[in-house]
């Protein structure tokens, strides 16, 4: 048994600050010993009592609703308490405190919800989706995240692995008639059945790459020199002043950030100091900050004043940006020459004539943001993916391309099968390292 399934655990199950409700939740084998020194006896199963909270000498800590949950039937698949009491900071230590006292240790991060992937309670894609569903910043996130914590996202990925299974079991057995074994790989049509389950994989991938869209939202930089309106723009997308508008050039020192979204997907915008030579040092850390923030974007918008514009400055930043990240050109201040809003593509690169100022031409850049970025409108059926899911699917993917190129070899058909398996059942946790658990649960929340 694994050493930490025999200790009990105890954190605060709510947000930090003040609430109408604070919730301190206990999960192990000393829940029955705990409810009987907080409350003087254990509940029974699955009833929400109304009782008092004491302190050891007998001194009423608070009043409140007390739930016990036998194991397995419990979030953590063991015997777990929940107290929920009024949601004072200072009353909720106290109550985490007296838990402690009692023979529970302090949890550690995101350790209730790994106790429930340890039980089988979730599998590991429903577990991430638990922070996935705290952390959602748009309906459409949560929305999604839902999905994947009901198990919808799991169920695509056992469909798969089921399909998987089933025709490296049949490769397989090819493999004790070697004389035969092309005759078996046409006959059992595996080459069709290859081609099915990689549909349905891309199907899959989309869905989870649209996922993890909604999760990580797109990263957009602006850049230009001094006073070609970043900040009036980041302002009309965010809807709301963030930044400093002034005629100043040199007002924005520092990288500005903002997240908003477009159609449910998170936008993150940064705001950056105006790239251009100056004595002024806090500026130079600024411009030092503006190249920094251009290495983790998805997208970079160059601003340049409509009347003057791309020019030799412009071009010189143009050739410090890194050669992958996409870019788009603004054209901005069109108000002032009575221009309308419009799009291009001149030279395989993207031109946008706006009015930061006044909003025009604003709905071709969102709409244009969320083309580059691969947004599909529709957004049903979209389930809460990361990145490392994303990468498991991708390697499944070359391993059934490798499959297919090598029909003539049974062995080596059930060995690329074997693979994408293995690389499949890493998304819903049953072959996962040990390390990659603690990298996950390390993210989450204590109390949860």
């Amino acid at each position: 048994m694994n050493a930490e399934a025999t200790e009990t655990i105890a954190a605060i199950a709510t947000a930090p600050g003040s609430g109408g409700i604070g919730i301190v939740r206990v999960s192990g084998p000393a829940c029955q010993r705990i409810a009987e020194g907080v409350l003087g006896h254990c509940p029974a199963p699955r009833y929400a009592a109304y009782l008092d909270f004491r302190e050891a000498d007998g001194s009423l800590l608070d009043r409140g609703i007390a739930i016990y949950y036998a194991a397995p039937h419990s979030y953590t698949g063991e015997e777990v308490l929940e107290l929920q009491a009024h949601g004072g900071p200072a009353l909720m230590q106290l109550l985490l405190k007296r838990c402690l006292a009692l023979g529970a240790r302090q949890a550690l991060p995101g350790e209730f919800t790994k106790r429930a992937y340890l039980n089988d309670k979730l599998d590991l894609a429903q577990a991430e989706a638990v922070i996935d569903v705290i952390n959602a910043s748009t309906e459409a996130a949560a929305r999604s995240a839902v999905r994947s914590l009901s198990g919808e996202f799991s169920a695509y990925i056992q469909a798969l692995l089921g399909r998987m299974i089933e025709l490296r079991m049949y490769v397989e057995a090819c493999l004790d008639f070697p004389e035969e074994e092309i005759d078996f790989i046409t006959q059992g049509r595996v080459a069709e059945k290859l081609s099915i389950i990689q549909q349905e994989l891309n199907a899959v991938f989309q869905s989870a790459k649209q996922g993890n869209l909604l999760r990580e939202g797109i990263q957009v930089v602006l850049i230009g020199q001094p006073n070609v309106g970043k900040s009036s723009l980041m302002n009309q997308l965010a809807g709301e002043d963030v930044a400093i508008v002034t005629s100043i050039a040199g007002t924005t020192r520092d990288v500005i950030r903002s997240t908003i979204q477009i159609n449910g997907v998170p936008l993150h915008i940064i705001d950056t100091a105006g790239l251009r030579e100056t004595a002024d040092e806090v500026e130079k850390h600024g411009i030092a900050r503006t190249w920094r923030a251009l290495e983790n974007a998805d997208v970079a918008l160059l601003l340049v004043d409509a009347a003057h514009g791309i020019g030799e400055t412009e071009k010189s930043i143009l050739e410090r940006l890194p050669a992958f990240l996409p870019k788009i050109w603004i054209h901005n201040k069109i108000d002032l020459s009575a221009e309308s809003p419009r799009m291009e593509v001149l030279n395989g690169e993207t031109h946008i004539h706006l009015s930061a100022k006044h909003g025009h031409g604003l709905s071709l850049l969102r709409e244009h943001l969320l083309a580059l970025a691969g947004w599909q409108p529709s957004g049903e059926g979209v389930f809460m993916a990361r990145t490392r899911h994303l990468q498991a699917l991708a390697a499944v993917g070359e391993h059934l391309t490798l499959a297919i190129q090598r029909l003539g070899q049974a062995e080596l058909v059930a060995e690329e099968l074997r693979l994408a398996q293995e690389a499949l059942s890493q998304i819903t946790g049953e072959f996962t390292p040990d390390d990659l658990l603690g990298e996950i649960f390390s993210k989450f929340c204590i109390g949860k």
